[in-house]
């Protein structure tokens, strides 16, 4: 029992889930949902592409099995799951996702329409000639390499990308506490960009806008916010406007066709929603100008024709279908990676300098490796061509040696113990060879063919290869100016191999401005339930609804599409939704909660009304520490979401706002009723009671005792002796009427 009790760790609860949270944060973030700054790559797609390469599944190779692909990196290097796997290898296929696609899939990889991906047992990848860019070097062991989860395998840390993927490709990830968004780029654009950098590491974000002037969408489109672009740079942070591309073109009887050949990237794999809603507008008359809506796309590319009716403006049109379609979207800019495990946020300028660092290292670790390389070749040659002077004597160790251990160290040490020579003077000879180790192992295997005259002068000419490749990587390491040419010259390079034309045109627009709607004015009536879902229904729905439907609804409101849904608050507040902002469903669906409408939050809602007849009414606030006043509905006409509809003191509240019609207030028939926490009522004509501003605070209705608050208020007629005040249980007959300003009459239970 003791041993038991001696392995229980005491631990503070919350201290323990904040560490263990913490600790998976941080998992995600660096392992999981952000990409490296140096290859711009996630961790999955790294895996991916390195298991791929030890498969040997390079360009000119057969494609394999996706399946295949999937098992060696969940099974080696990436164990969450086969499907996260796939989905990262399909996206590396796409090349309306990526300006270089990573991986050149065979078979049904899904479409730009939204059409899934085939299983993996159907489809087949290998690298394509983008990836080689960033696995050519693994060999020259450029990159650290960790062990894998299980210490079975070894996999890189960061692939020896020598290309600005991170800008090219872009990336999109979400992480615990943060995102990051990055949008693909021209791969030309990129380039001179960092050769830019690289001929002026102090250049401004300004200067180096000249040759990266906007990412480069791969489904094109137009950026309308181009003037924008600098501040996004600059900040890495912002929003970008891109609209889809359109012709005009002429039809048949008159009409005319706008053309769309170009969405936005933020609908990349998404094209037959846009078709859809197209459609859906088209049959619901939200755009009566359309005659007819038709996806004529192929494998030429995007072709999205909207028919538009004989003689309608066009342009207005079009402006109303980039306000209310996703022909015109937001891309929002996170420039956010990894760098040294930490998730940072980059501007442009910085992105390219950790590139480039990146570069320096990686050329420098290559060149020590071909300097390493050609130095102890350059060994081995020098060691030939001697043994090739003095061929006669090596001839005559190994056929005196009796083993091979024996000759070699005779050709290292010039140890000639127990070595049979003909003559004394071969003896002394072999006593002075110091051939390294290298040399010697060289000459024992080399081939009797190199004894030919022409192979020893090839020995000699590569001899003089070497030495001045030495004095090449010497130089290239002792000099940053020429560790740079060699940089630019392979980034120019892979300039010509994957260099195309921009896409995406860059344009200063207005946003959504122009376009006049001609909205049909018609009834409406809203309905909200007890736990505040509102919604609202056409008069030819609403009428079918039967009563005992409606009797789940508190609130039932009558108001034409183009008005104004109020609410008054216990706060003080007054609150205003646009009627096209409530959801148009149908009586079974939910709708929508009234504080997703409105910033109204944790407020009390005492009434609501619509603005066109509150306008024409007059209201009764009455307060809970007994202020009364009439506010006419002209007060509250305004555009703001929110205004303040009475004045409070500190400490009180409204409890009941009354509407009142224009006849009604006329008729001067209406008596006030105020019932206190108590058991206290008191009643008064309403004509008693001051019209006042919505900024006023109204006049003492009632004297209170101590600790007694206005529990209830209501205005009836004369004749109605009787009233029923729920809330508290309470039925109150027979009310006295006293004058205001004296105390109440206890009221008769």
């Amino acid at each position: 029992m003791s041993k038991n009790t001696d392995n229980i760790i005491q631990l503070d609860f919350s201290e323990e889930m904040k560490n263990s949270y913490r600790d998976y944060a941080m998992s995600v973030i660096i392992a999981r949902a952000l990409p490296d700054v140096r290859d711009g790559l996630k961790p999955v797609q790294r895996r991916i592409l390195y298991a791929m390469s030890e498969l040997g599944l390079d360009p000119k190779k057969p494609h394999r099995k996706s399946a295949r692909i999937v098992g060696d990196t969940m099974g080696k290097f990436h164990p969450h799951g086969d499907s996260s796997i796939y989905e990262a290898l399909v996206r590396m296929t796409e090349d309306y996702s990526l300006s270089i696609p990573l991986v050149d899939g065979h078979g049904n990889f899904g479409s730009i329409d939204g059409d899934g991906a085939a299983a993996m047992r159907y489809t087949e990848a290998r690298l394509s000639e983008g990836a080689m860019t960033m696995l050519d070097h693994l060999e020259k062991g450029l990159v650290e390499f960790i062990p894998n989860f299980d210490d079975s395998e070894k996999e890189p840390t960061v692939l020896p990308s020598m290309i600005p993927n991170l800008l090219i490709n872009g990336t999109t990830g979400i992480a615990v506490g943060m995102a990051t968004n990055i949008p693909p780029h021209n791969p030309g654009e990129v380039i001179d960009g960092a050769i830019a950098y690289m001929d002026n590491p102090g250049i401004s974000i300004e200067k180096l806008m000249k040759y990266i002037p906007a990412p480069d969408f791969p489904t094109g489109g137009s950026i309308i916010n181009q003037d924008e672009m600098r501040q996004i740079y600059e900040t890495g942070e912002g929003k970008i406007r891109i609209r889809s591309k359109v012709e005009i073109e002429n039809s048949e009887n008159g009409r005319k066709n706008i053309v769309i050949t170009e969405i936005p990237y933020t609908i990349a794999g998404n094209k037959t929603k846009l078709v859809e809603s197209l459609v859906s507008m088209m049959k619901d008359k939200v755009f009566d100008e359309i005659f007819d809506v038709r996806d004529e796309s192929s494998k030429e590319g995007i072709r999205i024709v909207v028919e538009v009716k004989k003689d309608r403006d066009i342009d207005n049109l079009l402006n109303g279908l980039y306000k209310k379609t996703s022909m015109e979207d937001t891309y929002g800019v996170n420039l956010l990676a990894v760098k040294e495990q930490q998730p940072i946020v980059f501007n442009l300028k910085s992105i390219l300098e950790e590139f480039i660092r990146f570069q320096e290292e990686l050329y420098t670790k290559e060149y020590k490796h071909l300097l390493e390389k050609a130095e102890n070749r350059l060994e081995i040659v020098n060691g030939l061509i001697r043994a090739t002077d003095v061929i006669d004597l090596i001839i005559e160790i190994l056929r005196g040696s009796s083993s091979i251990k024996q000759a070699k160290a005779c050709l290292i040490n010039g140890d000639i113990k127990d070595i049979k020579f003909k003559t004394k003077n071969s003896e002394k000879e072999a006593s002075g060879l110091n051939f390294t180790e290298r040399q010697a192992e060289a000459i024992l295997a080399m081939p009797l063919s190199k004894l030919i005259g022409l192979e020893i002068l090839k020995l000699h000419e590569e001899n003089d290869s070497l030495l001045n490749s030495i004095v090449e990587y010497k130089m290239v390491l002792g000099d940053v100016n020429e560790l740079y040419k060699i940089i630019k010259n392979r980034l120019k390079e892979y300039k010509k191999a994957f260099n195309i034309p921009r896409k995406t045109r860059l344009d200063n627009l207005e946003t959504n401005t122009g376009y006049i709607e001609e909205v049909k004015i018609e009834d409406i009536y809203v309905l909200i339930d007890r736990f505040g879902y509102t919604k609202s229904l056409d008069a030819s729905s609403f009428s079918r609804v039967s009563e005992d439907t409606l009797k789940e609804y508190t609130r039932i409101i009558l108001m034409k599409n183009t008005d104004r849904l109020c609410l008054f608050t216990a706060e003080g507040n007054m609150y205003q939704v646009k009627a096209a902002s409530i959801p148009k469903c149908k009586i079974k669906d939910k709708g929508a909660l009234i504080h997703t409408l409105c910033k109204v939050d944790k407020e009390t809602i005492l009434m609501y009304t619509s603005f066109e007849q509150l306008f024409e009414s007059q209201l009764v606030f009455s307060t809970k520490l007994g202020y009364i006043k009439q506010v006419s509905g002209v007060e509250f006409e305004t555009n703001r979401s929110m205004i303040a509809a009475t004045k409070l003191e500190e400490g009180d509240q409204l409890v009941s706002i009354t509407m009142l019609s224009a006849g009604e207030i006329l008729s001067g028939d209406r008596k006030v009723i105020l019932l206190t926490e108590k058991g206290l009522s008191l009643g008064f004509s309403l004509e008693e009671v001051s019209e006042m501003r919505k900024t006023g605070r109204g006049v003492k209705s009632i004297n209170l005792d101590k600790n007694d608050t206005v529990a209830f208020t209501t205005i009836v007629r004369p004749a109605d002796e009787t009233f029923l005040y729920n809330e508290k249980e309470l039925s109150v007959r027979k009310v006295r009427n006293r004058k205001r300003g004296q105390k109440g009459q206890k009221a008769q239970l």
